[in-house]
């Protein structure tokens, strides 16, 4: 949809890319609440994909199989490995991406996500569908990026998660923003346990 009004910064610079893939060459990559892995390729070539929004060497140094493009191969490569490591899923290069149990697809989502080398890691909904010892993992995940400097913008549902990860939420209701401010705040303000939490409840 077209923005009816706002702005949009990032790292400070006003931001208004027209392509997709001027997105990710900013520097934001950005996870969907439905999978979009490519089911038929390994684990290990998703996350490579992911990492050539990062490389120089065109068609032509691919087709011919030029000493550069061979270097440039190696390193998307040795990136992906690290990123597959980083993620917990290293085990599963090999299989395809399909065959992954649902958590571990997303993972393999961060994953390839973070091999763009984002400024701003975007995650529609990333517990969606987890069972609770798979997003107790998605949240121990989710801080390390958050400690290792990334800054992360989740849109999620699960309160608990979001409560023992963000440093700074915005509440929505039916579109509107009802509160915004530091997790505390936020547990205690009435409109958010009225729309959320269910009357006076604690979380």
């Amino acid at each position: 949809y077209t923005a009816d009004s706002g702005e949009f910064s990032l790292a400070d610079a006003p931001y208004s890319p027209k392509a997709i893939e001027k997105v990710t060459q900013a520097g934001i990559a950005r996870t969907f609440q439905n999978l979009r892995l490519f089911n038929d390729m390994s684990v290990l070539e998703n996350v490579m994909i992911g990492r050539h929004v990062r490389t120089r060497n065109g068609l032509w140094a691919a087709i011919t199989r030029h000493k550069r493009a061979r270097e440039e191969e190696a390193e998307t490569e040795r990136q992906a490995w690290y990123w597959l490591e980083y993620t917990g899923i290293a085990q599963f290069a090999h299989y395809r991406a399909c065959d992954l149990a649902y958590g571990h697809q997303r993972r393999l989502e961060i994953a390839r996500a973070l091999a763009t080398d984002p400024k701003l890691l975007a995650l529609d909904e990333p517990a969606a569908g987890m069972n609770a010892a798979e997003k107790v993992a998605l949240g121990e995940l989710l801080r390390r990026i958050r400690d290792d400097g990334k800054t992360i913008l989740i849109i999620e549902h699960d309160v608990k998660l979001i409560m023992s990860l963000c440093d700074r939420i915005s509440v929505l209701d039916y579109g509107k923003v009802i509160a915004e401010g530091e997790p505390e705040a936020i547990r205690r303000h009435p409109e958010v346990i009225r729309a959320y939490l269910g009357g006076n409840a604690h979380v």
